[in-house]
C-alpha cells in the first residue's frame, strides 16, 4: 500500500481552509478569477500545507507572507487594491486556532509537542489506541445485535444480578 505524504493528509482532513482557498485573489488577464488554491499551486506551493502555516501565524505575519506569494506570481492578477489590502481580507478567512498554535507550545523538558505528536511512534500508537477503540466497539454492537436476535435483553450495565433462590419447595 502506498504511503500517504504529509499533504496528501492535510488536504483531506482540512475543509476549514476551503474558504480561504477557494477565495478569490483577482481577475486575470483573461477574465478568470484566479483563486488562492490556483496561485498556490502555480507557485508549487502545497495549498492546505501553506493554509494551515498561514494559520498559525500571528496576522500581519501571515497577511505579508501571503502578499509576497501574491507578489511572486509570473502572471499577476490585475488588482485595484494594494496587495496587502487583498491578503489582508484573504487571511480574515482562515480558521485561527485557540490559545498557542502547536507548533509554538514546550513541554517542561524543553521538546517540542509538534515534535512529539508528529513522531512515527505517537501516531503508531494513536493508530492503534484507534484500531484497539473501534474493535472493542464493535464487539459490543455485535453482542448487542446477537441478544437481540435470541429475544434477551441486556443489562444496561455490565453487573448481571441472578434471580433470587426459590422459596415454594419448603
Amino acid at each position: 500500500m502506498a504511503e500517504m505524504t504529509r499533504s496528501s493528509v492535510a488536504s483531506i482532513l482540512a475543509p476549514e481552509f476551503d474558504d480561504f482557498l477557494f477565495a478569490p485573489i483577482g481577475e486575470e488577464r483573461n477574465g478568470m478569477l484566479l483563486s488562492v488554491i490556483s496561485a498556490l499551486a502555480r507557485l508549487d506551493v502545497d495549498p492546505w500545507q501553506e493554509a494551515a502555516n498561514l494559520a498559525e501565524l500571528p496576522r500581519t505575519t501571515a497577511t505579508r507572507r501571503l502578499a509576497s506569494l501574491i507578489a511572486a506570481l509570473p502572471d499577476r492578477p490585475s488588482m485595484q487594491l494594494d496587495l496587502g489590502t487583498i491578503a489582508g481580507r484573504l487571511i480574515a478567512l482562515l480558521p485561527r486556532r485557540a490559545g498557542f498554535p502547536v507548533s509554538s507550545v514546550e513541554t517542561s523538558l524543553g521538546v517540542r509537542v509538534s515534535a512529539v505528536i508528529q513522531s512515527p511512534p505517537f501516531r503508531y500508537a494513536a493508530f492503534l489506541l484507534m484500531v484497539v477503540a473501534l474493535s472493542g466497539l464493535s464487539v459490543a454492537v455485535s453482542q448487542r445485535s446477537a441478544a437481540r436476535g435470541n429475544n434477551v435483553d441486556l443489562p444496561a450495565s455490565s453487573t448481571v444480578i441472578s434471580p433470587a433462590p426459590s422459596t415454594s419447595g419448603r
